[in-house]
């Protein structure tokens, strides 16, 4: 199984999927617990969502693997995002249950090998596209794209709004693009809030420099506006199509920010 997949595109537009993937290679699914293996932390259905991108476009990257195996939205050297953040290789699930059977956590050499062999190559995709796409448009945007269940405790209090965007307080993207894009998304209906209790991962900040020419945004959806949030994780086509409408809705707004609003081209 390939590691990550690229679709490209010739839009000023990436669309980056990391943790929609399922693979989990026998190895390591042998050293896990059996609700592990149900992978119940997945943004699942979410390159369903996306499935627009094309039109747009889009160049599309997307991790093979789970989450489980190597958080791809985590520093590769385990810095804590925020206070009680899931690790670069998870220990436990969302809900506190352990990941893996008594005494089969990967060690430290174990954790460097997976961000060798699945980290790595999914961030060196992610930044060879950035390179082609803005040396052609000069700057682009970079959409991380998420979801996660509605209800968490270990992360925020109560149900979470339908869409969370990030910037990373303004940091990742100029803060008129951001606020273009959240205006959109409040304009389909859903409920919205920009760098609320998500503000973007590793993979925003590490390639969001809006000074530069490359804005990145995260997109957090709450699994129960378009899915079941129980096992076995089943889609719902109606509810998501509306979902996918208002994506799209969301990624039209940062466009045509990108492609009408005056700008300095910056050397590559």
């Amino acid at each position: 199984m390939k590691i990550v997949t690229v679709e490209r595109g010739q839009a000023p537009l990436i669309v980056s999927i990391p943790h929609a993937g399922t693979g989990l290679p026998a190895d390591i699914a042998d050293t896990m617990t059996a609700l592990a293996r149900h992978l119940p932390d997945n943004d699942w259905h979410v390159e369903r969502l996306y499935g627009f991108a094309a039109s747009r476009g889009a160049t599309v990257v997307a991790a093979t693997h789970s989450r489980y195996v190597v958080d791809l939205n985590r520093a590769p050297d385990g810095t804590p995002l925020y206070p009680g953040a899931s690790e670069l290789c998870p220990l436990i699930t969302f809900d506190y249950e352990p990941v893996y059977l008594p005494g089969q956590a990967p060690d430290r050499r174990e954790i460097a090998r997976r961000v060798a062999t699945f980290w790595q190559p999914y961030h060196d995709a992610l930044a060879t596209e950035v390179r082609r796409l803005r040396a052609e448009h000069g700057r682009i945007l970079l959409w991380d794209a998420h979801s996660i269940r509605s209800r968490l405790p270990r992360f925020f209090q109560g149900q979470l709004p339908d869409f969370n965007l990030g910037s990373g307080d303004g940091t990742t993207a100029a803060a008129p693009l951001a606020a273009e894009i959240a205006a959109a998304a409040r304009g389909t209906g859903y409920g919205t809030v920009l760098d609320g209790r998500f503000k973007g991962g590793h993979i925003v900040r590490s390639f969001g420099r809006p000074n530069e020419g490359v804005h990145a945004i995260q997109l957090e959806i709450a699994q129960a506006s378009y899915m079941e949030e129980a096992l076995p994780f089943r889609f719902l086509p109606q509810q998501a199509a509306t979902v996918c409408e208002a994506i799209a809705a969301m990624v039209d707004a940062g466009l045509a920010w990108l492609t009408t609003t005056p700008h300095r081209p910056h050397p590559v």
